[in-house]
């Protein structure tokens, strides 16, 4: 079964094509993305599993024509992988936001499109692209099923203590104004990854699943199902992120919107896009540069991974007191399974937890996977690779199959 993944953002597509060849595992024949939809010069990467690659520029108005050059390039007598259109059995897309309509994936219908359009409001940047993908999709291969993979679904398995803020309850409500959660579809997969990889079942054990990114959140999962996790409402709650503020104290806030006159719009990009590690360096959002800079003294490049490490082993303690103990810490994501000087500076003084983390072995590794914690250990540590496109493609494979 071949299934194509699409992750529509506002004027770019990501894309793979995997043949799946179990209900475990894929193999990637094509990937690539489309950039700068609805700006001139748009452009086309395209590359092969045979390591081929295409580029294409051209004006892309719109997804459709976005998906429609996808289409061209992996049907190309040159670069292409499939023959025939046909060849596609179906198509999974990621969708950022679900709601609390969906607490699993779902095949497409009208009803589901209507509910990913009353989301907008919740995911205004992500579910209207979403949305355009899926009605592209309808237009350029119309027989062909089609699936949806939210990232909120999987944290629809949360208790009302656990997702409620403590606001006036009239605005959940009015406005479902509630913890959410993002990077669901990551934390499920790299969750039952790490169990698998120490010989355990993920459903009967507690794991804290950190995905640490620009985008970084944290997520408990106790006995298969996620109970808490870092981001709420939108993705700016939790961790200190590339330029997301995370938690911060709401009074703080309003202080300096009205010392600096600042407008709701001016609030909301200052706390998305000039805080986090970009805020309190000054010098930039991604981890390398300042990993860079601290070896050149910056002292406030240093602050910024303190406390992005702090933050981290803050959430690991109180996820473990919320579960009642904690079997098994994850590392995934960019900085996750790259950062090898984060994950020891946020697991040093975690024996409390039982964790004796091999700090030799930990040493230099990147982008494995991995157990990061000695024979005796208690708890075990574990970094692993992430595959969100593949966990779409499997939920994909398992709903089309039952047709």
């Amino acid at each position: 079964m071949k299934i194509l993944v699409l992750n529509c953002g506002s004027s770019s597509i990501k894309y793979q094509l995997l043949e799946m060849t179990n209900s475990e595992s894929a193999d990637l024949l094509a990937k690539g993305i489309v950039e700068r939809i609805g700006i001139c010069n748009g452009e086309l990467k395209h590359k092969t599993q045979d390591d081929k690659k295409y580029n294409f520029t051209t004006d892309i108005p719109d997804h459709t024509k976005g998906i429609d050059l996808i289409l061209e390039a992996l049907l190309s007598p040159e670069h292409g992988v499939i023959n025939n259109a046909d060849e596609i059995t179906a198509v999974g897309h990621r969708v950022a936001h679900g709601g609390q309509y969906f607490k699993e994936s779902a095949l497409v219908d009208e009803q589901v499109k209507e509910r990913i359009e009353e989301c907008i409001e919740l995911a205004p940047l992500h579910n209207p692209a979403n949305l355009k993908g899926i009605l592209a999709m309808e237009k350029l291969l119309p027989k062909v099923p089609q699936v949806v993979v939210f990232d909120t679904s999987f944290h629809q398995t949360m208790d009302p203590k656990a997702f409620l803020y403590g606001l006036p309850y009239e605005y959940y409500e009015k406005y479902k104004v509630r913890r959410y959660g993002f990077h669901g579809t990551s934390h499920k997969f790299v969750a039952k990854k790490a169990c698998k990889l120490v010989g355990w079942n993920w459903e009967e054990k507690n794991v804290i699943s950190c995905h640490l990114g620009n985008g970084a959140s944290v997520a408990a999962i106790k006995k298969g199902k996620s109970v808490d996790t870092s981001m709420g409402f939108t993705p700016v709650e939790g961790l200190l992120m590339g330029t997301r503020a995370g938690n911060l104290d709401l009074g703080a806030l309003l202080f300096i919107a009205e010392k600096e006159d600042l407008t709701i719009q001016d609030t909301n990009n200052m706390i998305n896009k000039r805080s986090g590690l970009l805020g309190i360096s000054g010098l930039s959002s991604d981890m390398r540069d300042l990993e860079q800079a601290m070896e050149e003294g910056n002292e406030r490049a240093k602050l910024a991974f303190d406390m992005f490490a702090y933050r981290v082993k803050k959430y690991i303690g109180s996820y473990a007191a919320a579960m009642g103990g904690v079997d098994l810490v994850l590392f995934t994501g960019g900085i996750g399974e790259n950062g090898w000087d984060m994950r020891s500076k946020v697991c040093q003084d975690m024996e409390y937890l039982g964790v004796d983390f091999d700090f030799k072995l930990n040493d230099k590794k990147r982008g494995v996977d991995l157990e990061l914690t000695k024979p005796n250990s208690k708890t075990k540590v574990v970094m692993v690779t992430t595959n969100e496109e593949l966990v779409i493609a499997q939920d994909t494979q398992r709903i089309v199959s039952n047709l």
